[in-house]
């Protein structure tokens, strides 16, 4: 049965929006704002190339870079000042996450609650310039080497000068990001560094249908494989939606209170757990760990020539960790279920639960409060973690499975984008309707308080 809150937010109307100012003003800054991060990312780094760079890259497709390339919508490929986006602040805070659950010290800031987290935040941050400054380093030094045994060079000037200035100019792109992130947190709609990634897996949708309808009309893919693949990526946002919403209340009651007028009876609300509690990181994850070897292979086939011993294992590698092929499917699956289960374990302590339940008052019904609380929670948490990661490997297989099937272009449908755009897009949504409602709410007390003037006048 839908909530009070529900029900009011699915009586809302548009034509309150016009009325609502705040909003309007949310809205754009938040548009302008990625207007800019989209500018951003066409300003290329000092030094580079830029036909030979997307040569090179034509060489390279299927690797951890196309990966990153698409959270980054195209900015890798242009190898643009923010080419490696948001995903170093992403790493850092997971890092600092991580480490947070399994660090004593860690743990005891994060209990200080306001200015614990503004010390875990400050340490994202540093953690977040020490990653971005090591992999600008290493992109800077790749891209010197990149393409020497074919006599393409994308750097115009090799040297320290440009490393430094690489380095400088990528720290400088991801921070503005993270800043302006964390500026369409504040004065925009939804989440600001989700809306970022959002926006760049957005902005190749139109590439990948043109490339979908181009190769339609070459005839190297039949009208019923595309119309297949649009109806199963249909199919595969309205699982995403279901599931996202899916969760397992635990009833919580609480003991009856004693006032003047007597016994009151008790309290009762639910404990929400989501199907999929880990979200989209265990997709990410197991993609990154698979693709790594599979870029390095790549990477150092230029260097290996002949028919040397090292060559037959880069064939083997590259050959193996193909997409679609059982071998990968297989491994991405597990590295899918594995990170589901121990992200899970990290972000939600039964333990805790229970004994913050049991500080308050609150109890499971047939369920004695302390450990066996958290005996109970850990027990429902693994049933629903199961399905979840179910879940989340039928919809980063299903895309694969495409992918290999139909012939499609590789990397550029994956259940991992679909997961971050239809999230971040139901929780913007959500956020829209609770700033109307709250305008509608405004409107409603205002006109009650006038009514009351005009009575007592």
């Amino acid at each position: 049965m839908a909530s009070a809150a529900n029900q009011a937010a699915a009586g809302l109307s548009l034509s309150k929006f016009a009325q609502a100012t705040d909003l309007k003003k949310r809205l754009w800054f938040t548009v302008g704002a990625l207007v800019i991060f989209r500018l951003l990312s066409f300003v290329p780094l000092p030094g580079i190339d830029p036909h030979a760079l997307a040569s090179l890259f034509a060489k390279t497709n299927g690797g951890v870079l196309d990966f990153f390339n698409n959270f980054s919508g195209g900015a890798l490929h242009r190898m643009s000042i923010v080419a490696l986006g948001v995903m170093p602040y992403i790493t850092a805070s997971i890092v600092v996450q991580l480490a947070t659950s399994l660090s004593p010290t860690l743990e005891a800031i994060k209990k200080e609650g306001e200015s614990g987290r503004k010390k875990l935040n400050q340490y994202t941050r540093y953690l977040t310039v020490f990653l971005t400054a090591v992999q600008g380093y290493f992109i800077a030094a790749g891209l010197e080497s990149w393409g020497a045994s074919s006599g393409i060079t994308a750097v115009v000037a090799p040297g320290i000068i440009f490393r430094v200035s690489a380095v400088v100019s990528l720290i400088g792109g991801t921070m503005f990001l993270m800043w302006l992130g964390e500026q369409i947190t504040a004065r925009g709609i939804g989440n600001g560094v989700s809306l970022i990634i959002m926006a760049g897996i957005v902005s190749q949708v139109p590439n990948i249908l043109s490339n979908l309808f181009e190769q339609g009309r070459t005839g190297a893919l039949s009208p019923l494989v595309i119309i297949g693949a649009i109806v199963i990526a249909f199919g595969l946002i309205w699982g995403i939606c279901f599931m996202e919403r899916a969760m397992r209340r635990v009833l919580i009651q609480y003991p009856k209170r004693q006032t003047a007028r007597g016994m009151m009876q008790g309290d009762k609300s639910y404990l929400p757990l989501k199907i999929n509690t880990s979200g989209v990181i265990p997709p990410i994850f197991a993609s990154s760990l698979l693709l790594m070897p599979l870029t390095v292979a790549q990477f150092a086939g230029n260097k290996v020539q002949g028919n040397s011993r090292w060559n037959d294992i880069l064939l083997t590698v590259t050959g193996s960790l193909q997409h679609g092929s059982p071998l990968y499917l297989g491994l991405y699956a597990a590295g899918i279920i594995f990170f589901c289960f121990f992200y899970t374990a990290v972000v939600f302590n039964p333990e805790e639960t229970a004994d913050n339940l049991k500080r308050y008052g609150g109890f499971i019904p047939g369920i004695r409060p302390g450990k066996s609380t958290a005996e109970y929670l850990d027990y429902v948490l693994t049933r629903i973690t199961v399905i979840g990661a179910a879940y989340l490997t039928v919809i980063c297989l299903v895309p694969e499975a495409m992918i290999k099937a139909f012939g499609l272009p590789q990397m550029q449908i994956t259940g991992t984008s679909l997961l971050i755009v239809v999230n971040v897009t139901m929780d913007t949504v959500t956020q829209i309707q609770s700033h109307l409602l709250a305008h509608q709410y405004g409107d409603l007390i205002r006109k009650a308080k006038l009514k009351g003037g005009a009575l007592r006048r």
